[in-house]
């Protein structure tokens, strides 16, 4: 048989697959499949000839390439926004939202009942905690904003009392089910009470057991305590050359007969022979490892994507994939200072809540409560915020606007008029932007080295290497990866140090398994392994020698 019958054999057996997903008559279907295995084709496929379709899932880099993938084909939300959208429409009324709400009302309650409740969790637990739960409605209702969790818990509550409200949908798709939590799953089974729906998820990819995610659920509802739900595969990777996929598969038997992932899911993973990936198979036969001072990193990622640049002569996408944040910042800064230019990072962070949030809600709507009960509790001293806070506590009635000493009105007008002039770009006065400057606590300092380092950053990338400068880099954290993929990908600081919370190796979990599991295997065609010291990560010794390609610098 010839390489172009084998290539055909193997398209039919994977168009199989997603033939027998869409021809079972289950109205509940489930599908745990690894990396790359083309969810998104099989989605399109689904979804063909119907109307009235929702997509769900909770990590945002997916919204937004489901929502164009599926364009036109299907209604794309989170959770939360899912959420809010049917609030809305079930009140009549635009719903708000605050990511920060929770953290103001768990201060609430430390304040008022020194009570130091865990709403998060409570909520993602759907925990039984009737005085927690019912102090967090009362100051909701007393903010008017929803968080992006109890927005969820509220929909279950309205659906519970009032089924009517279900809506239902020709089909409702549900993306990375394995890092669902309780609450989240709470919520798709009521949809399925009157919808057609088909979930999708791997529990080898669980990364966000921080907001109470298990892997039970998806092991449930694939096994034989959920029968309504008809379980399929989805075998082959459509993203990763062979290398990647053989070592999946020898890392993942390794950590299972290490006695790790007990419960988890037998599935096949397998590469998908075609043409253009065996062309770039043989060119990419190996994982790449190797040892770098953390300050020479980005200096070495810039020799590999120039001689990746040289051997192509054609454009390519990069991700760089860092433990935590501080290290992905490192990285951005040193390859600006090398003259990429091309680079996406997101800064954001889950940050506290700052002066700043309150003020920007009080320049849309300047009587809001959660507006001034952010303001005040920076500007006033703690004894006269706790009273105040009582006050709204004991009358909810009242509008915290309305409790708020009229000087410190007149004060926060004057404010969000400089804010209103800032953004409209209009002339401010030297006056009005130190006193912007010393409300908000701005470090002029930082701001002013940053400023000065951009500007020497921009000399030294006067002599970058042009054929490389505007090649399109991703950088980001491991947990932020998830839902991404490029070319090649470079996973740095790769020691036991930043990739295992304990020293004593005999303690990894599987949620650390699960991280590189995800890191590896976002690359299309090869990846670039980074430690910063000379010991031999102990990942790295869970996949075979004759994988690895070891470059010395």
């Amino acid at each position: 048989m010839n390489k172009s019958a084998d290539y055909l054999k193997i398209s039919e057996e994977k168009d199989a697959f997603v033939k027998s997903i869409i021809d079972a008559e289950s109205a509940k279907k489930i599908i745990v499949s690894g990396p790359g295995t083309g969810k998104t084709y099989l989605f399109k496929k689904i979804l063909e000839e119907k109307r009235n379709c929702l997509t769900l899932s909770f990590v945002n880099s997916l919204i937004d390439d489901l929502s164009l993938e599926l364009y036109g084909l299907s209604t794309v939300k989170t959770l939360h926004g899912f959420a809010r959208s049917e609030l809305s429409r079930i009140a009549g009324k635009g719903i708000e939202i605050s990511p920060k709400i929770s953290k103001v009302i768990k201060e609430d309650a430390l304040f008022l009942q020194d009570m130091e409740y865990r709403f998060e969790k409570i909520f993602h637990e759907l925990t039984d905690n009737k005085d927690a739960i019912e102090f967090y409605r009362k100051r909701r209702l007393y903010y008017r904003y929803y968080g992006y969790t109890d927005i969820i818990y509220a929909l279950i509550k309205c659906y519970e009392k009032n089924p009517d409200r279900i809506p239902t949908y020709e089909q409702i798709l549900v993306d990375e089910f394995q890092d669902f939590n309780k609450l989240e799953v709470s919520l798709i089974d009521i949809l399925a009470k009157k919808s057609p729906i088909l979930i999708v998820g791997d529990d080898d990819q669980a990364l966000y057991d921080f907001k109470s995610a298990s892997t039970e659920f998806i092991r449930e509802k694939y096994g034989d305590s959920t029968p309504d739900f008809a379980p399929f595969d989805l075998p082959y990777c459509l993203r990763c050359t062979r290398i990647i996929v053989d070592s999946v598969n020898d890392f993942m038997k390794n950590a299972t007969e290490k006695g790790h992932l007990k419960g988890r899911i037998d599935k096949p993973y397998k590469y998908f022979e075609n043409e253009e990936k065996d062309i770039e198979s043989d060119r990419y036969q190996y994982l790449n490892h190797s040892h770098i001072f953390v300050n020479r990193m980005p200096w070495f990622i810039e020799q590999m994507i120039a001689s990746i640049a040289k051997n192509l002569k054609q454009k390519f996408t990069v991700l760089i994939i860092s433990p935590y944040r501080i290290q992905a910042e490192g990285i951005v800064t040193g390859l600006k200072s090398k003259g990429l230019q091309n680079i996406e990072y997101d800064q954001r962070g889950d940050s506290e809540v700052l002066l700043i949030d309150g003020l920007l809600i009080l320049l849309d709507d300047f009587t809001s409560n959660l507006g001034w009960r952010m303001v005040t509790r920076f500007l006033l001293e703690e004894e006269l915020f706790k009273t105040l806070l009582k006050q709204t506590y004991d009358n909810p009635e009242k509008l915290l606007f309305d409790l708020v000493d009229s000087d410190l009105k007149k004060k926060i007008k004057k404010i969000l008029a400089t804010l209103r002039a800032i953004h409209s770009e209009n002339v401010v006065s030297d006056e009005k932007i130190d006193n912007l400057v010393e409300l908000i606590k701005f470090d002029c300092k930082s701001a002013i080295v940053n400023a000065i380092r951009k500007d020497l950053i921009q000399i030294e990338q006067k002599n970058s290497n042009p054929a490389i400068k505007n090649i399109p880099i991703k950088v980001t954290t491991i947990q932020s990866s998830k839902g991404l993929s490029a070319d090649f990908v470079f996973i740095t600081h790769f020691d036991d140090q930043y990739y295992f919370e304990s020293k004593d190796k005999s303690t990894i979990t599987d949620h650390e398994i699960c991280n590189f599991l995800v890191a590896l295997t976002r690359a299309r065609k090869q990846v670039f392994l980074i430690s910063s010291i000379k010991t031999i990560p102990e990942f790295l010794t869970w996949i075979p020698e004759k994988y690895i390609n070891k470059i010395e610098i």
